[in-house]
């Protein structure tokens, strides 16, 4: 899984330090975790249920999550798990139907409209970026005219992430600030490459900030009203938006917290500007919604079957059982064999994982928790998903 936190994590203690964050929570204000349940679908096998019971308690306590909330879905129904509480000073649990930042979950939405222009003739996958957005990629001194959009799709750009060069103290110093899109990837530009255009793989938010600014080039639309009108809208995706400067989440939400420093007081950083992330990641969903995209995009209702192969067509990342496609990731699922497609995402307030299997299956966690997360947490987390896919399945078959 790939994460803000490993970007922006280790610098919030000189945040806290200087005081940019307000409204700092005692450690360990989130200890109890009950488990909720809600299900239309039929009952789970006693040993699944178990393992999954086990693992949405651990992330609200070992882990240190104050709050998380796990939902399955396929044929026979949708049922919903939540654990510890969505608020640590009213103790409220966390709601079925919660909504959260997304953080990276954004890409395979701005994929899906990339590669939706690309069955529309217009956009060329391996045309270069700079027939699209000329002014951009200048390619002094370096390859980036030889960037085509597949490799911005698949992380094999060589372009560096704008994440690593940006202070988390200025952001955390005013995190309603608006962030000008260009501004960020100029911030990217002006450093060197990581390696030649498809001479290697490593993971860039940057990538995404140029695709959100080539459909909006292509189309004459923000990347926000193309993925309405493309996904949203189509999917009946109610819970789901493109937030822009909206700061706040609409409807029912876990609070979202970071905890800058091991045993520090949590704090509440649900209130941001999403424009630091931007097509990287600012969108605003809930599992049921991301279960429904997931599904669909999985399934072929969102892409045309050229475009869908040339998705789930992976280039190693250099982890053991992941591969990259065109904003989709393929994982092993240990538990009972094949792979699922998915994403996990991080942002302020929040840790977003999810996936889908060709088979008709979908599953969505959530801890509102990050920076901050455990190293347990990423893992209990990914096995939550894992075991929810391969529930009722035998071991090692498909």
């Amino acid at each position: 899984m790939i994460k803000y936190k490993r970007s922006l994590g280790g610098a919030l203690t000189l945040a806290v330090a200087i005081g940019a964050v307000a409204g700092a929570l005692p450690a360990g204000a989130a200890t109890a975790a009950t488990t909720a349940e809600s299900t239309a679908a039929q009952p789970a096998t006693t040993s699944d249920d178990a393992q999954l019971r086990a693992l949405m308690h651990r992330l609200t306590t070992a882990d240190g999550a104050p709050g998380a909330l796990l939902q399955t879905r396929d044929r026979h129904g949708i049922r919903v798990l939540t654990s510890g509480v969505a608020d640590v000073n009213s103790n409220a649990p966390v709601a079925p139907d919660s909504r959260f930042r997304i953080g990276s979950m954004t890409k395979p939405f701005v994929a899906t409209v990339v590669l939706q222009l690309v069955g529309e003739h217009r956009v060329a996958l391996d045309a270069p970026v700079a027939r699209y957005l000329p002014d951009l990629l200048r390619g002094h001194d370096n390859d980036d005219r030889k960037i085509t959009v597949r490799q911005l799709l698949q992380h094999t750009s060589g372009l560096p992430d704008y994440l690593t060069f940006l202070s988390p103290a200025e952001i955390l110093e005013d995190p309603l600030a608006h962030h000008d899109t260009r501004d960020l990837v100029n911030l990217a530009l002006a450093q060197p490459r990581t390696f030649k255009p498809g001479e290697g793989w490593r993971y860039s938010n940057t990538n995404y900030l140029i695709a959100g600014m080539l459909i909006e080039k292509v189309t004459g639309h923000p990347y926000g009203e193309e993925i309405r009108r493309r996904i949203i809208e189509p999917l009946h995706l109610r819970q789901t938006s493109v937030p822009g400067d909206t700061t706040a989440i609409d409807g029912p939400h876990p609070r979202g917290y970071v905890r800058p420093g091991e045993g520090a007081a949590l704090m509440d950083l649900t209130a941001i500007n999403p424009s630091i992330a931007g097509a990287s990641g600012e969108m605003i969903s809930s599992a049921g919604d991301l279960n429904r995209f997931l599904g669909a995009l999985a399934g072929g209702r969102l892409l045309r079957p050229a475009q869908l192969k040339a998705m789930m067509t992976t280039h190693p990342t250099g982890d053991k059982g992941r591969e990259y496609g065109l904003g989709l990731e393929s994982k092993e699922l240990t538990p009972c064999g094949g792979v699922y497609w998915g994403h996990g995402g991080d942002i302020f307030g929040y840790q977003t994982a999810g996936g889908a299997t060709t088979h008709g299956r979908q599953a969505t966690v959530m801890a509102n928790v990050d920076p901050g997360g455990t190293d347990a947490q990423d893992d209990d987390m990914e096995a939550a998903v894992q075991t929810a896919l391969c529930e009722g399945r035998p071991s090692h078959s498909r």
